[in-house]
């Protein structure tokens, strides 16, 4: 057994951990808060939207498309059934050298729509990940707003006429992104987790954020970026691995903003197996860390000051948070295997208890801003995640750092897979 005298580091290890845990906790608690007034005044502001319709400008929509012959033809017709003006409404579809039956399926489809334009890009020029093919998309757009919706995406009429209606609200405008939702919430265990994380992550950090410092960060869908902003920026990092979250940093050191628009809602596919989520979520941690990289040094030098906010988050969540987790569970199981002694006196089984209901708490609040998602089921699985799901991002956060830094494995963008629509 350690001693008290030999394990005073253990203690302040230990003091450290808790500290670190309960400041995120308590800047969680202020976001929910911040989010959850956000809810009520984005629902004003819809009904204001819908009671005006005003004129909408030409919006250009780029869908990226690699061997999605699952789901590419449901989601065109979606799009093109929105109750977007058709005049003022262009398709792009970016068939990145797909080898199934993806480019049949879209030139079939570009003889019934007129606005539908389809682009076959070449074999040996594909494949290099969503950022190229979005770069490619973008040299080939008429109109001055720039849309992004993902291959597998269904959004609802409105979800293009509530981002597009934005710029008008809001001059300083640089982007404005919608909410996703899980279609595929009820396939298994694994779906209801990623529905209730999904939920929770935008009410609270998105809605959180954009209620107090009037930031947010593009998703991979769901979102349009005014033409001159992409143009000003240089458009798609095309070595980023989360090309979204990148081009979010970029568009906030220029100085515009990126608005949360949580009554604008698309539908997407989540992974439905744990082989699928891990090499997903992997790639999200290894683009964050690119992201950390490339900007850490430059952000005293941002127009906007919430670019520091960003990376210090990125910082914070990626390492310390988790590392913060990890080292207090690992002291934790020690101790109680009588391995480590850690006799600083203190309440630590309530602060657990109290971390945890709070946790929970959080999480049902903003789930009640979903017509019914505060459900008793949906409150047993946000009680069990945290024991299970949420205990599987230090195992993504360490892989992901041995791939980048250890390995020092090349990054390739590799798409999620994909499940037939229902």
């Amino acid at each position: 057994m350690i001693e008290y005298g030999a394990g005073l580091l253990v203690e302040l290890v230990f003091l450290s951990t808790v500290a670190l845990i309960w400041i995120m906790l308590v800047y969680q608690f202020v976001l929910t808060m911040a989010g959850y007034l956000y809810s009520l005044s984005a629902a004003r502001e819809r009904r204001r939207l819908d009671a005006l319709r005003a004129e909408l400008p030409g919006v250009s929509v780029l869908i990226p498309a690699h061997n999605e012959e699952l789901v590419i033809e449901r989601t065109v017709e979606t799009i093109l059934a929105s109750d977007y003006p058709k005049d003022r409404l262009e398709l792009i579809v970016l068939d990145d050298a797909s080898t199934d039956g993806t480019a049949s399926i879209l030139d079939r489809l570009a003889d019934r729509y007129p606005c539908l334009r389809v682009v076959h890009v070449p074999v040996h020029e594909g494949g290099k990940g969503k950022a190229a093919v979005l770069n490619r998309g973008l040299t080939l757009a008429r109109h001055s707003l720039i849309g992004v919706y993902d291959a597998d995406n269904l959004p609802e009429p409105a979800a293009l006429r509530y981002l597009a209606a934005q710029f008008d609200l809001e001059p300083r405008l640089g982007a404005a992104l919608g909410k996703f939702r899980t279609i595929n919430r009820k396939k298994n265990l694994l779906t209801r987790f990623i529905n209730i994380e999904g939920l929770s992550f935008q009410w609270i950090v998105q809605a959180g954020r954009w209620k107090l410092l009037k930031i947010a960060t593009l998703p991979g869908t769901n979102f349009i970026v005014r033409r001159d902003v992409l143009d000003e920026v240089g458009g798609w990092d095309e070595e980023a691995l989360t090309e979204d979250a990148e081009l979010s940093l970029r568009i906030l050191e220029a100085g515009h903003l990126i608005k949360f628009v949580p009554y604008s809602t698309t539908w997407e596919q989540e992974p439905e197996d744990l082989r699928t989520w891990f090499k997903q979520r992997t790639r999200w941690a290894r683009g964050s860390f690119y992201l950390m990289r490339k900007f850490f040094l430059n952000v005293g030098k941002a127009k906007n000051k919430a670019l520091a906010f960003e990376v210090f988050y990125f910082l914070a969540l990626y390492y310390v948070f988790l590392a913060a987790i990890v080292v207090s569970a690992l002291l934790f199981a020690l101790s109680a295997t009588g391995l480590v002694s850690i006799p600083v006196p203190g309440p630590y089984l309530e602060v657990w208890l109290a971390a945890y209901c709070l946790f929970a708490a959080e999480i049902m609040l903003m789930l009640s801003r979903e017509p019914h998602e505060d459900s008793p089921s949906n409150m047993f699985y946000c009680m069990a995640m945290y024991f299970t799901y949420c205990q599987l991002w230090p195992l993504v956060v360490a892989n992901a750092f041995y791939l980048e830094y250890i390995k020092k494995e090349r990054r390739v963008w590799v798409k999620t897979r994909r499940y037939t629509q229902s």
